[in-house]
């Protein structure tokens, strides 16, 4: 038995075993789930001969009701070893995360979206990152061989950019904002320890920092990052001024002794920079 496999039993019953689970948060986003589905177990097949085992895709719904359930439910019913969580009363993208890693059963633990940007292809790079002994590994759009489609709309890429200097004090990552990550269990448990908030939509940074990561055993993976094709974006007012506030709660624990009020300040003056470029 390879360290750190877990079982796993899927909506069939079939009882597996994985050695990496793959959480995907999602809210209405049934036209995408198939095509991720399919892409990214052909992805863990194929990667070094299947050299990574058979792995466990957990959707975490915020009860989208648009089919997602019967989607998965079908897929599932294929042999493919992936299962849907639906939440009635909890929302939000952070808690979706942390409740898809509270119910895998994999050492390795991988978070991606549903809506394709992340390409699946690119989870099984991650996923080896993690076994090969990284404590936290990103799919990158910044990466030495980074690519964004051309079409990712300007203001999008002003926003991106400004949101990653805001993080550059915090962590070695060269793309927080991404929400294409992995991470061991073992790591987990240390943010877990430091009261990881569910909170926001930045998980992978609030994992980061909580988690102490060692930053020389941190790996990028580029990726290509697409436009979404099916479904709406996220991206709201609301997200950004959610991240501003966030961004204030990781300075403070990670710097106890920066006077919070002038984090405020500051975050205060880029809000207003942000909401004119907007």
């Amino acid at each position: 038995m390879i360290p750190g496999k877990q079982l796993s039993v899927a909506l069939t019953g079939k009882v597996r075993m994985v050695q990496c689970s793959v959480i995907v948060p999602t809210y209405k986003e049934a036209g995408n789930l198939e095509s991720l589905t399919r892409r990214l177990f052909k992805a863990f097949k194929e990667f070094r001969g299947g050299a990574l085992g058979d792995i466990e895709l957990i959707f975490v719904d915020d009860n989208s009701r648009d089919g997602s359930q019967q989607h998965v439910e079908r897929l599932a019913a294929q042999g493919l070893n992936c299962r849907i969580i639906v939440r009635t009363v909890e929302r939000g993208l952070s808690s979706a995360v942390l409740r898809g890693f509270a119910e895998a059963r994999g050492e390795y633990l991988i978070c991606m979206d549903a809506d394709l940007q992340h390409p699946p292809e690119k989870a099984p790079e991650l996923a080896q990152a993690l076994v090969e002994g990284a404590e936290f590994v990103l799919g990158t759009r910044y990466g030495s061989q980074d690519s964004i489609d051309k079409d990712w709309p300007l203001h999008r890429r002003v926003i991106s950019t400004g949101a990653r200097l805001l993080a550059l004090p915090l962590s070695s990552l060269n793309d927080p904002m991404s929400g294409f990550f992995g991470i061991p269990r073992h790591v987990l448990q240390r943010a877990v320890a430091n009261k990881v908030s569910p909170i926001g939509f930045k998980i992978a940074l609030e994992i980061f920092v909580k988690a102490r990561v060692d930053h020389s055993r941190v790996v990028h993976v580029p990726i290509s990052f697409g436009v979404r094709t099916v479904g709406e974006s996220k991206l709201s007012s609301k997200v950004i001024l959610s991240y501003l506030s966030h961004l204030v709660e990781l300075y403070h624990f990670t710097f106890p002794a920066l006077i919070p009020v002038l984090v405020v300040l500051i975050l205060t003056l880029l809000v207003l920079l942000v909401v004119k470029l907007w």
